[in-house]
């Protein structure tokens, strides 16, 4: 009895320990987004005024709790939103056609050079935008689409680490399962949306949400591919919002809360899919 109860207060205390040290790193995550909030809903004067007097900046001064209305009165953020949301959109269908296409040719098909092309394919991730970024703005100027919708999503219409992730899961399908189809006269186009997709569709579901997020959060491609403010992803919009008079600063901070409410909602709702995706590379293949 004393060694059973010897060993329950272990688990109670390293219980204990687990909440309080995910309790200090959840604050030190959280920290940004509430100092984001405090500027966001402080007036701009106040505030600056309060930090040169020593205040620590951490509790609303003069609140200005309608300065979210103003916002998308005077900033446009409905069309930043709606555009973002178009090229997001747009990119992630993009990315998981060719991810599926293509993961599905490496994993399950044979062909010359098929480990090196492969290689190639996720050694593209170790390319930075910036490598590419002139020779792309140079292409969509030639093809007319600066300043368009096209312009915005056509570059990121193939997605590496996409095709790694899907490549894994295919992998994860056994082999026999394919050989059966095949024989029951199964073309690679039906085994794939009719057995392999349906099987790997958490994984697909954490691929659209990872593509979604990346394709949000751009700001360099479509600071270079439009010049009109027609064509303003709302982080290019955040950006213009942040050089506005003083008076007015705290518009970009409420701006920002703005553009990560839909993020946080598919990050809360679909949490478990990016957990999912994440480790499918573990599969051995």
């Amino acid at each position: 009895m004393a060694t059973e109860h010897a060993a329950a207060t272990r688990r109670r205390l390293r219980n204990a320990g687990s909440y309080v040290l995910l309790t200090v790193l959840s604050a030190v995550i959280l920290f940004p987004v509430y100092t984001t909030i405090v500027r966001a809903v402080s007036e701009p004067i106040p505030y600056l005024k309060s930090l040169q007097a020593g205040g620590g900046g951490l509790w609303p001064v003069g609140w200005d709790g309608g300065v979210f209305g103003r916002v998308f009165r005077t900033g446009d953020l409905t069309h930043a939103l709606l555009l973002s949301a178009i090229v997001s959109v747009v990119i992630v269908v993009g990315q998981v056609l060719t991810s599926i296409f293509a993961a599905y040719a490496f994993a399950c098909l044979e062909f010359p050079l098929k480990r090196t092309m492969f290689a190639l394919v996720v050694g593209t991730l170790l390319l930075p935008i910036e490598v590419t970024l002139v020779a792309n703005i140079e292409t969509v100027r030639d093809l007319g689409w600066f300043n368009s919708i096209q312009g915005l999503s056509a570059p990121f219409l193939a997605w590496a680490f996409g095709v790694f992730l899907m490549r894994q899961a295919f992998l994860g399908i056994p082999g026999e399962m394919q050989d059966a189809a095949l024989l029951d006269g199964f073309s690679h186009r039906r085994f794939l949306f009719r057995i392999a997709v349906p099987i790997c569709r958490p994984i697909i579901g954490s691929c659209v949400l990872i593509s979604f997020l990346g394709a949000w959060n751009q700001y360099l491609w479509p600071r270079y591919a439009a010049d009109q403010q027609e064509y303003q992803t709302i982080q290019v919009a955040l950006r213009t919002l942040a050089t506005r008079e003083v008076t007015e600063l705290n518009f970009a901070f409420a701006a920002a809360i703005v553009a990560a409410i839909p993020l946080v909602v598919l990050l809360v709702a679909f949490q478990r899919q990016i957990i999912r995706g994440l480790t499918a590379g573990a599969v051995k293949g």
